[in-house]
């Protein structure tokens, strides 16, 4: 999956507009016309389409947190990650919900999907840890739909 499919999915899920992308990455420090949202939202066959990379996708991310959660004590934006990994989409998306454990597996569960407390923990560990897994794709997605899923 893309980073263009990523947020394709999350404006779905999440509900939001171009303008709230925009809003959003204006937050984290990155002022975004819309012609540019919009040719990261066309698919790869489109005319115009342009790579979202990582660092504007974490942007993305880092700026949904502010505007859910309110800015960092310090008033600054956390600088963008290089490589976005599909457990730090992740992280970033539990911490602007503010999910718990049992918030995160009850998204999974709309959908169907099982995941295990210990399979979950695995993914939110640090790169490193001797318990730390790799998120694979597809429960990337599965948490996605799973956000635009009805209760």
């Amino acid at each position: 999956m893309t980073n263009n499919d990523t947020l394709r999915r999350l404006r779905y899920a999440l509900h939001i507009n171009d303008a709230e992308v925009a809003e959003a990455m204006t937050l984290s420090g990155r002022a975004t016309p819309a012609d540019e949202i919009l040719n990261w939202l066309k698919r790869e066959d489109e005319a115009g389409y342009v790579e979202l990379s990582d660092t504007l996708l974490c942007r993305f991310l880092d700026g949904f947190i502010i505007k859910k959660r309110g800015p960092h004590p310090s008033g600054n934006a956390p600088e963008p990650l290089e490589f976005l990994s599909n457990n730090e989409v992740l992280k970033k998306l539990r911490i602007a919900l503010e999910l718990k454990e049992g918030g995160v597996l009850a998204v999974f569960q709309k959908v169907e999907f099982t995941v295990t407390k210990a399979e979950l923990g695995s993914f939110f560990r640090k790169d490193g840890h001797r318990n730390y897994r790799k998120c694979p794709e597809q429960v990337l997605k599965k948490f996605i739909k799973g956000l635009s899923a009805k209760a």
